[in-house]
């Protein structure tokens, strides 16, 4: 086995169905563009509020990806 390197980014994924749909929606949109993405960790979670209900959430993650070896 091999050792590898990883970088890390952070995006931010928004839904107005919920948490878990921000996260699928971010890690799909970020692999259209990133390679070998393997892991997320959820940073921040916060949400937006209209006419006293929740309009959106907004999740925060770190996104880690193993870089290219030669």
């Amino acid at each position: 086995m091999s050792n590898h390197v990883y970088s890390v980014t952070e995006v931010v994924g928004s839904s107005k169905k919920g948490i878990d749909d921000a996260i699928a929606g971010a890690v799909a949109r970020a692999n259209e563009t990133v390679r070998n993405l393997e892991w997320f960790e959820v940073v921040h979670t916060r949400g937006h509020i209209e006419n006293g209900k929740v309009g959106h959430v907004q999740v925060t993650l770190k996104l880690g990806f193993r870089l290219d070896t030669e």
